[in-house]
């Protein structure tokens, strides 16, 4: 298998995409969830290879096509509060998994977790992610927040990371929260002071969500400087 300079691992995607080799990749330990975690991740914001025209079809950027398969801060926060957070038999969805660090911890801890993201990709990250960290399988869903998605129910608890990352995000977000929550559902999200989490706390206040705020200011692990909050919202009885 050929190799970059720098060490990393040039590899064909497989089945069930089927996608062509033509990405670098890194393998690194994340520390400070636990148990370390090994993740295959591309290896930087340069790579796109789209010869097929997926992402074309899917409406995603070359610039935002990488996004989903790189370790953000975010989920690195994220994931470390799902170390600790009561399951206690909840049905569990996590938004835009990316490379879905939470989804994993909370997969090992027992939970009954179900990754989604939108990315054709994602779904080979994942399942390279639960074999390196020899885990059974995942359940996972596509997710789009701007189209139905019939094999989506509804969940008791909706974990997310960095997801209010442009203006639109907020309206269609929220829509798409409420549409998959439980009447008593809780949902969690950390937000890197992206400048949306105002209209968000507008528009899930709208849908009959009580919220509260707590200041993230280290990332787990190496101690990092990290700025950005734990968003948690709770249905109102009266919604």
């Amino acid at each position: 298998m050929p190799q970059a300079p720098n060490g990393a691992i040039k590899v064909p995607f497989i089945a069930p995409f089927a996608q062509p080799e033509g990405y670098l990749v890194k393998l690194e330990t994340i520390h400070g969830q636990g148990a370390d975690l090994q993740l295959r991740s591309l290896l930087d914001r340069q790579q796109f290879y789209d010869p097929l025209g997926m992402a074309e079809r899917e409406g995603i950027s070359s610039s935002a096509w990488p996004i989903f398969g790189l370790l953000w801060p975010s989920g690195r926060v994220l994931a470390h509060a799902m170390l600790t957070f009561e399951l206690g038999g909840k049905r569990i969805l996590e938004l835009g998994w990316g490379l879905a660090l939470a989804s994993l911890v909370v997969h090992r801890r027992g939970g009954d977790i179900t990754a989604s993201d939108c990315h054709p990709l994602a779904a080979d990250f994942l399942l390279k992610n639960l074999t390196l960290n020899h885990l059974p399988a995942m359940k996972y869903q596509t997710g789009n927040w701007t189209r139905a998605n019939p094999l989506l129910e509804r969940f008791d608890l909706i974990i997310g990371s960095d997801v209010l990352y442009d203006r639109g995000q907020p309206d269609v977000l929220s829509q798409f929260i409420d549409l998959h929550a439980q009447p008593d559902a809780e949902v969690l999200i950390v937000d890197p002071d992206r400048g949306n989490r105002v209209s968000f706390n507008r528009k899930m206040d709208l849908l009959g969500y009580s919220h509260t705020e707590t200041r993230i200011t280290t990332l787990p692990g190496d101690g990092g400087k990290y700025k950005g909050r734990l968003l948690k919202y709770v249905k109102t009885a009266a919604h």
